[in-house]
């Protein structure tokens, strides 16, 4: 007999066969429920999540941390790489095959939602970074700000050393995205829109926040602006369910923006702002 209890409980990681909607009548069944909190594919508990956070927060580190041995061109790639991968070992060593949840394939469709939601960053970000700039003033992003002036080869090696980069930054939010949906949901027991919202606007500030020393701990302009920035990247996962689409709307953002930096450097104008 299968029977399916209303919260998946802490320490059962896949109380019977997955369903595809979680049981509610509201989610999406053409996506699927997002994994790892509600028995699709499994349930991660507690103690699993604090290892996926603390390997998140490693990854972290290997990003920013002054190490001396990471900070020659090819350590500088060895960190971005490092950055993402740290805490996706920590998901495969608790989830097991299951922490390919995260990634669904590509379809037509997928590329069209990365373009759309890589435009509405855009306006979003740049009608919310108009506001505060007038209002409180903003700080130009160090290493955005200096990659008019190198050359073209090596605007290119950042352009790609981005991408592993930016796959990172999307891992750093997704993945406490559904740690805190977990807690609100499973533990808490608050509704699955509430904790979804909660997980939304929390995991957007931690990403604000990571960006400190980037613009010279300008807190109003992280939360704010990049915090702003990260809601909509959000919801492309938030939307289909798949990293690729989020991390793909993500690289087509910056990408633009590197681009116009870029550009606008040659025809005379400055850059300032995010």
């Amino acid at each position: 007999m299968h029977h399916k209890p209303q919260g998946v409980p802490d320490n059962h990681p896949n109380p019977g066969k997955p369903i595809l909607n979680g049981g509610s009548p509201n989610r999406d069944v053409s996506v699927g429920d997002f994994p790892f909190y509600h028995g699709q594919p499994i349930t991660l508990n507690s103690g699993q999540w604090m290892l996926v956070l603390a390997a998140v927060a490693v990854g972290f580190a290997c990003l920013t941390a002054p190490i001396p041995v990471l900070i020659s061109p090819t350590g500088i790639v060895i960190r971005t790489v490092l950055f993402a991968v740290v805490p996706l070992v920590a998901l495969r060593c608790v989830a097991g095959p299951h922490w390919k949840a995260l990634f669904r394939p590509v379809r037509g469709v997928d590329i069209g939602w990365m373009l759309a939601f890589a435009i509405l960053n855009l306006i979003v970000s740049s009608l919310v970074g108009i506001l505060v700039m007038k209002l409180f003033g903003a700080d130009v992003n160090v290493a955005v700000g200096g990659l008019a002036n190198q050359a073209a080869a090596d605007q290119m090696v950042f352009f790609l050393r981005s991408v592993p980069q930016l796959l990172g930054e999307e891992i750093l939010t997704i993945l406490p995205f559904l740690a805190i949906l977990y807690w609100m949901h499973n533990r808490l027991g608050l509704s699955r829109s509430i904790s979804v919202l909660i997980a939304w606007v929390v995991s957007a500030v931690i990403f604000g926040l990571a960006h400190l020393p980037s613009y010279n701990w300008n807190w109003l302009q992280c939360i704010l602006i990049i915090g702003s920035a990260r809601l909509v990247l959000t919801l492309a996962y938030i939307k289909t369910r798949n990293l690729w689409v989020s991390t793909g709307a993500h690289i087509i953002n910056d990408w633009a923006i590197f681009g116009f930096v870029i550009i606008a450097s040659a025809s005379g104008f400055s850059q300032a702002g995010p």
